[in-house]
């Protein structure tokens, strides 16, 4: 036997007043709202027969998975490999266009298709399609969910849909604190849903890329 389904969670908001690209940077929290995402997220999918809980070892991932864990009274295990993509531009202030417009950000924009400020996305795929079969591999029965990062999740939804990996960020579905389905059949990741369960919580940031 082997998982049922893997869930992908995303996050929730996360505490920056500041407006930063916070990335990978330690010690970004979820905000009050993030919390309540969190929350609503976990009352969403509480029967479901989960029975595995996996996240990015990053603060935020890891808060989001808390509500969760204790509603199936699982522990929260990390993957390095759920961790949010590498991207230079860390730590710089990403309200509105000021990421484009700045003159000392475009040495990072030579390549968009790859993209040359970052993690190449191919590269995201690879780790996540890696951590997702290890987990279904490795979890007996039940749904498994994954607590992890907004583009990791875009990634292997565009790349299981055999879409480009290249896009405008602007059009990713992918909201604070959703969900999105796959399972494995006849031999291929598939998708099969997507949620939103905490639309109702109104974002303030909405998060790193």
């Amino acid at each position: 036997m082997v998982a049922r389904a893997l869930h992908l969670v995303r996050h929730g908001e996360v505490d920056n007043p500041a407006g930063v690209l916070y990335g990978r940077l330690p010690g970004f929290r979820l905000s009050a709202r993030g919390e309540r995402m969190a929350a609503a997220t976990a009352r969403a999918i509480a029967d479901l027969p989960v029975t595995r809980i996996v996240a990015s070892p990053l603060t935020r991932t890891q808060q989001s998975a808390q509500p969760i864990a204790e509603a199936f009274g699982l522990p929260v295990e990390s993957d390095d490999r759920l961790i949010e993509a590498g991207n230079r531009l860390e730590g710089r202030r990403s309200a509105g266009l000021a990421l484009v417009t700045s003159p000392r950000n475009w040495p990072l924009y030579t390549n968009p298709l790859r993209p040359s400020w970052g993690e190449p996305y191919r590269e995201i795929v690879e780790r996540m399609r890696a951590a997702m079969l290890d987990v279904l591999r490795t979890t007996e029965s039940g749904d498994a969910v994954i607590v992890t990062h907004q583009l990791p999740i875009w990634m292997v939804h565009r790349s299981v849909n055999r879409e480009p990996l290249p896009h405008d960020p602007r059009h990713r579905r992918c909201a604070l604190s959703s969900v999105t389905t796959f399972e494995r059949r006849d031999g291929r990741i598939v998708e099969t849903a997507y949620a939103d369960p905490a639309a109702s919580v109104p974002a303030v940031d909405e998060g790193a890329a």
